[in-house]
């Protein structure tokens, strides 16, 4: 312990005054959040999140700078959905479609191996975390997960008590929701060599600008491939 804590003694600060003085003198600062807004505590499926607030307005409050605000918020979204742990999962896939999805996207637990639950895009919970995580402009991740299929579920609504809403529900409502699906036709080819968004395959391109439009918020960046550079800048 002595050796590390001598390797790590001069990091050690205070991390707010820190941030406030880089911050007042033009530095740039980057935080990265994890979990997502459907697990904060304030703002998530409830008693399904975290403990904490894991939303984008928070970073400074939790980094020690709660007088700073966000100059710019890139939310990260799948290209389909996922889930860790328990609570109401609207678009989960169950069976063959769910695993082939699991497997196709390597979606088990980094650490334990657990398996992630898994489903077809949900515009009605991306565009609420949009929404709660001020999001300026999107990265769609794992694009080309979805290259083995001909048809593309895509979540564009849901049915409570037989009304549909574009709305995400809260309480009990939630429990209650099935997915209202559309299905875009896939594109079937390998899109891990593509950097640049006219490479993509037109169905490719269709499915991104679909889910742009869906969500409300500018795509910038895609991941087509799990390696850094394994991506595309739209703009």
């Amino acid at each position: 312990l002595v050796e590390y804590g001598n390797r790590l003694l001069s990091f050690i600060c205070d991390t707010g005054l820190y941030l406030d003085r880089a911050a007042k003198a033009g530095k740039r600062i980057m935080f990265e959040a994890q979990l997502g807004a459907l697990r904060d505590v304030d703002f998530g499926i409830y008693p399904f999140t975290s403990s904490s607030n894991t939303i984008a307005a928070y970073a400074p409050i939790g980094a020690g700078i709660p007088n700073h605000k966000l100059d710019n918020c890139i939310g990260i979204m799948k290209a389909y959905s996922s889930c860790v742990g328990e609570g109401p999962f609207t678009c989960e896939l169950f069976g063959q479609k769910g695993n082939e999805l699991r497997e196709a996207g390597g979606e088990y637990g980094a650490a334990t191996g657990r398996p992630r639950r898994v489903g077809g895009f949900d515009v009605v919970a991306s565009r609420y975390g949009i929404r709660v995580q001020g999001a300026d402009i999107l990265a769609l991740t794992k694009l080309d997960v979805l290259s083995y299929l001909k048809k593309i579920p895509v979540c564009i609504a849901y049915e409570i008590d037989g009304a549909q809403t574009e709305d995400f529900p809260i309480g009990g409502r939630l429990d209650r929701a099935k997915p209202v699906y559309i299905y875009m036709d896939g594109w079937n080819s390998d899109i891990s060599g593509c950097r640049k968004m006219n490479e993509l395959p037109v169905k490719a391109q269709e499915y991104v600008r679909f889910i742009e439009d869906a969500v409300g918020c500018p795509i910038r960046y895609i991941s087509v491939g799990a390696e850094r550079e394994q991506y595309i800048t739209v703009y």
